[in-house]
């Protein structure tokens, strides 16, 4: 079976508003394809035939923001392996400290120094890879953590999507580690990731939301929360409340110009805390630090 690929490259600044216009909408036969390392993203189709490519393309263009500033569309014919192993020319390897995120196809090859771990990553099964600033935001404050305060306690991962920042904690040599989404299928993925790295049943992976996967009582010396600004400014007590004396709360997921709001949001909860939050292209973090 021969399919048709349309690639088009647009411009980094749209990536959000346009992978939220194509959930919103139900966008079917695209994806949405981010490289923040070398700061590009594209657009990719996969269909049948040219002319369905070339009519779904039309259909899409009209409904793109002005900003996403659309490159000419680029086609190919793809067999069958390459329309399977077309994303990983996406996916690069990369590492914080002694931490790498690999793809899993580099295994056999990438090389690991002494006191290094690895986390083996398949874009196939993952919805996240770590190449969004959100979530390398969130696993360079928990390299950071290890490093200065060591890897006794618990990591909780609330919304954990892939697993990866959970999984990411085991490798850095925390024992206690759970995991929780909303949503089912993030959950099921988590698990696939785990077993890819020979972790299955390691870490707890759960569906939950920050209500019932944080009920009071529960407490961890490292919280990490990458979902977006506007929950995490609803639910500043489930957060708040599940930090342990000289813990660590970690919130991403929070555009640049969102920070100060959050900062305020989880102010009266957390006084007397240690503030801290940093930017990376146009998202940012926040990372509270409790006596």
């Amino acid at each position: 079976m021969h399919l048709f690929e349309l690639k088009v490259e647009i411009a980094p600044v749209a990536v959000d508003a346009v992978d939220e216009l194509m959930q919103e909408l139900g966008v079917e036969g695209w994806s949405l394809l981010q490289d923040v390392i070398i700061n590009r993203a594209w657009i990719v189709g996969i269909f049948t035939s040219a002319e369905e490519a070339r009519a779904r393309w039309s259909e899409l263009t009209a409904l793109l923001p002005a900003e996403a500033a659309a490159a000419p569309a680029v086609e190919r014919a793809l067999g069958d392996q390459d329309w399977r192993d077309s994303y990983k020319a996406h996916f690069k390897a990369w590492r914080c400290g002694r931490l790498h995120w690999v793809p899993v196809w580099e295994r056999a090859t990438h090389v690991l120094g002494e006191g290094e771990s690895a986390i083996w990553l398949d874009p196939g099964l993952a919805f996240g890879t770590g190449n969004h600033e959100t979530t390398r935001l969130c696993v360079e404050r928990l390299v950071a953590r290890a490093e200065a305060k060591g890897t006794a306690g618990r990591v909780i991962d609330a919304g954990c999507g892939s697993g990866i920042l959970a999984l990411s904690a085991v490798r850095l040599g925390w024992r206690d580690v759970a995991g929780f989404d909303n949503d089912a299928e993030a959950v099921r993925v988590s698990e696939e990731n785990a077993v890819l790295n020979d972790l299955a049943g390691v870490v707890r992976f759960a569906t939950a939301d920050l209500v019932t996967g944080l009920p009071a009582g529960t407490q961890a010396e490292v919280v990490l929360a990458n979902i977006q600004a506007d929950v995490l400014m609803r639910f500043v007590p489930q957060l708040v409340g599940a930090v342990a004396p000289g813990g660590l709360l970690v919130l991403s997921g929070i555009l640049a110009h969102e920070n100060a709001q959050v900062r305020a949001a989880f102010a009266p909860a957390t006084a007397g805390w240690q503030v801290e939050h940093r930017e990376m292209g146009e998202w940012s973090d926040v990372a509270l630090s409790r006596p």
